[in-house]
């Protein structure tokens, strides 16, 4: 699979709005990720399908 023609993008901290050391494309699908934010050092577990995320609880 050519994954040259996706859109990438980084994720951002939902918490402190920082850059993560994770990038996504358009066809990444993450569920109950734990997202950790290098900035604020914090932990957030996150759903990402089709670039858009949902913090979870």
């Amino acid at each position: 699979m050519d994954n040259d023609c996706y859109k990438k993008l980084w994720i951002h901290c939902p918490i402190c709005g920082g850059k993560t050391r994770v990038k996504i494309t358009e066809i990444t699908v993450l569920l109950n990720f734990p997202l950790f934010c290098p900035k604020c050092k914090k932990e957030t577990v996150v759903d990402i399908v089709k670039l858009k995320m949902t913090v979870k609880k």
